[in-house]
C-alpha cells in the first residue's frame, strides 16, 4: 500500500510516518509512505498512490488539497489529531486502511 502524507514542509510528518510504518509492519501490512510539502502535493498526488493523508496543522488547506486528490482518483483524508503523534500508529493505520476499501 502506498500512502502520501502532506504537511507544511514535508518534514513535520516524520513522527507520524514512523508510527504508521511501525504499526503497519506489526500488523503485516506492506506499506510505503512518503511525506511532501503542500507545494509538492499537486504534482506528487498524480503518481501511483493508494491514499493521501493531510496533516492536522494544515486542515485549513484540506479542501484545496482534496480537489487535486479527487482529480487523481486518490482517496484523501485529514489525519485525526490523535493519530498524528508517536503513539498514534494504531489509530492512523485504521484510518488509512479505512480509506482504501
Amino acid at each position: 500500500m502506498k500512502v502520501l502524507f502532506v504537511c507544511s514542509l514535508g518534514m513535520s510528518s516524520q513522527i507520524a510516518v514512523d508510527a504508521l510504518l511501525k504499526e503497519a509492519k506489526k500488523n503485516g501490512v506492506d506499506m510505503e509512505v512518503k511525506a511532501v510539502s503542500t507545494q509538492e502535493f499537486e504534482e506528487e498526488v498524480t503518481g501511483d498512490w493508494d491514499v493521501a493523508m493531510v496533516a492536522p496543522q494544515i486542515r485549513h488547506r484540506f479542501s484545496y488539497l482534496e480537489e487535486f486528490a479527487i482529480k487523481a482518483g486518490v482517496p484523501c483524508a485529514l489525519i485525526e489529531p490523535m493519530g498524528y503523534s508517536p503513539l498514534g500508529g494504531p489509530r492512523l493505520l485504521k484510518q488509512v486502511l479505512g480509506l482504501k476499501k
